[in-house]
């Protein structure tokens, strides 16, 4: 074949090709193939490193809960330290390579302990597109004590608690409910507790015989002798003398440290001392702390503190005696939060703190007697004011009724529990039928008052 008879032929055979169009739809196809395949393998790629992603926060979240708990009282690098062994336990992932883990803590304005740790996962299909890896990073929050507690332990020792068990298991609970504030105080003075034991009365101490906001009147009255008096009578001269008999009331310091309901000793509902916290003046009637020789006085209280070895002593002082006034002992519970004759005014509270009070009382029976009434209504509606005033005080009120005995429901310590924008609160209240049941529930309550939480 000539040259030219060649070079004709192929000339004729790329016009044919230039023309020609029955092949387009198979190399678009193929063209768009790769973006397609580019496309699913990030996804899949995506998917993979959202799956460690996943285990790293779940890994993170542990080790701030858990490292939190030492965090005030170890050196940065020993927090360093002990974030990085922790979290490489729990995070086994291969095929995160180049892991980093930091810690820091910081206690302005409240305790934070933040963690964050990075990697990067190898990308299989992403590298078509230049992608060789993923970088995954993760970050948690632990915060506490942003918000302070002061909480009063409004406990009933009346006589009946030394059936079923009951004061083996309120002591038992209650020293191990110390130890739940003890542990979420980062540092003095994060958790104040008071201590009210009570029964028909509360015992103040009597080595406040001499203070000023006590009433001796009723006391005075009631404890004392007849003893015989020589009264001479003197015109200028001693003419004769007369013996008669006169009550002498014996010495203050005798007094065993009760006190019953504040008020007038014959109209309580003129004053309502009983029932709210205006602190005791000389010059107000009715204000002041009656001094009773109760003879089921119970143990003595304790002001707010955080002396938790000396609160478990007074625990362990408890013993059961006298009859049940729920109404002394909320309200003893609610002066000890803001001070007030026998307890010393709380310390001022930070203002780079929230602050959160508290009222737990625990109770085994129902109202049988205080200073002027042995009807249960009379008394629960006294009672009944007290919660109404703490509710509009803005503290939190939690009430337990331990019924071993077949007791009706409260339905007074039901409506009491609560706080101010939910009052009454049902999740505030608990009714126990056993005594094996407030180690669990103070342990609930305990746990959500001081709980460490995740902030993000």
């Amino acid at each position: 074949m000539s040259i030219r008879t060649a070079f004709n032929r192929l000339s004729r055979l790329a016009r044919e090709l230039r023309a020609a169009d029955g092949a387009n739809v198979t190399i678009t196809f193929a063209l768009a193939t790769i973006p397609m395949v580019g496309f699913v393998g990030a996804a899949v790629d995506y998917s993979h490193a959202n799956s460690v992603k996943a285990a790293m926060q779940a890994a993170a979240d542990s080790t701030a809960l858990m490292v939190s708990k030492d965090a005030a009282t170890v050196t940065n690098a020993a927090l360093q330290t002990k974030a990085n062994d922790y979290f490489k336990a729990l995070f086994t992932r291969p095929e995160a390579t180049g892991l980093t883990v930091s810690a820091t803590y910081t206690n302005s304005g409240g305790s934070q302990v933040i963690i964050n740790a990075s990697s990067n996962v190898k990308a299989n299909f992403m590298g078509l597109m230049g992608i060789s890896q993923m970088n995954v990073a993760v970050n948690s929050q632990v915060k506490w004590g942003a918000t302070r507690m002061r909480v009063a332990l409004v406990l009933d020792t009346t006589g009946s608690m030394a059936q079923d068990g009951k004061m083996v298991a309120l002591k038992t609970a209650t020293k191990a409910l110390l130890d739940q504030f003890n542990a979420a105080a980062v540092i003095n003075g994060d958790v104040y507790v008071s201590i009210i034991p009570f029964s028909k009365d509360v015992n103040v101490g009597k080595s406040n015989y001499n203070a000023s906001w006590i009433d001796w009147t009723e006391w005075n009255q009631d404890n004392g002798d007849d003893v015989n008096v020589v009264t001479c009578l003197k015109n200028g001269k001693k003419t004769k003398c007369l013996t008669s008999t006169s009550w002498v009331p014996d010495n203050h310091n005798t007094w065993n440290g009760c006190v019953t309901d504040r008020g007038l000793s014959t109209q309580p509902h003129s004053t309502n001392f009983d029932t709210n916290v205006t602190p005791p003046s000389t010059s107000v009637s009715g204000s002041l702390f009656a001094a009773e020789q109760y003879d089921n006085c119970s143990p003595p209280v304790m002001p707010l503190n955080y002396d938790w070895i000396g609160m478990k002593n007074l625990i362990d002082s408890f013993y059961p005696a006298g009859n049940t006034n729920q109404a002394i002992g909320l309200a003893h519970g609610w002066m000890s939060l803001v001070g007030g004759g026998p307890y010393p005014a709380p310390p001022a509270k930070d203002p780079t703190y929230k602050y959160k009070d508290v009222i737990i009382l625990v109770t085994d029976g129902l109202n049988t007697e205080d200073r002027w009434y042995t009807n249960q209504n009379q008394i629960d509606g006294r009672e009944k004011m007290t919660c109404d005033n703490i509710n509009a005080a803005k503290i939190e009120l939690w009430t337990i009724q331990i019924n071993t005995g077949g007791d009706p429901t409260s339905t007074l310590l039901q409506n009491c529990a609560g706080t101010s924008g939910k009052y009454p609160d049902p999740g505030k209240f608990f009714l126990l039928t056993s005594a094996g049941q407030i180690a669990a529930t103070f342990q609930q309550i305990g746990t959500q008052l001081s709980n460490l939480r995740l902030a993000q």
